[in-house]
């Protein structure tokens, strides 16, 4: 089975110059915690409610702080042609609940979570990758 299988494809995407505060009403509307940040279908970063609360409020920026200044640059991607396993796999190795999902041409088509993953695979791999990304880092 592929990732393209299994990954949530109708994802809420931010953009670089949106506000911390227009996403962060975003993620409370929608009951989530992590957006991709793509310009166009490219990503180039991710937000999750921990970075506004840590990197943004924890520094003192305001509400009108773009996206870009606090957003994650350096995102791991899974292929949408890869298979479950390899995803689990990229998912303990750093720690990572929810991963972006891109095409060949390396488009955002979708992320992939580890709830995602859980249902599909079997219950010893997802409980591996599982204890993995909770351990302290």
């Amino acid at each position: 089975m592929k990732i393209r299988d299994v990954m949530t494809k109708d994802v809420q995407v931010a953009r670089p110059g949106d506000t911390i505060q227009d996403v962060a009403a975003r993620m409370n509307s929608g009951d989530f915690g992590f957006i991709p940040v793509a310009e166009d279908d490219r990503l180039v970063g991710t937000l999750t409610d921990r970075d506004i609360a840590v990197r943004a409020v924890g520094k003192g920026f305001g509400p009108a702080t773009a996206v870009s200044e606090v957003m994650t640059t350096e995102v791991v991607t899974a292929l949408d042609s890869a298979d479950l396993k390899s995803a689990l796999d990229a998912m303990g190795d750093g720690k990572i609940r929810r991963l972006p999902v891109v095409d060949k041409h390396q488009r955002l088509v979708g992320v992939v979570s580890l709830g995602d993953l859980s249902t599909r695979v079997k219950e010893k791999y997802a409980g591996e990758a599982l204890e993995t990304i909770s351990q302290p880092g």
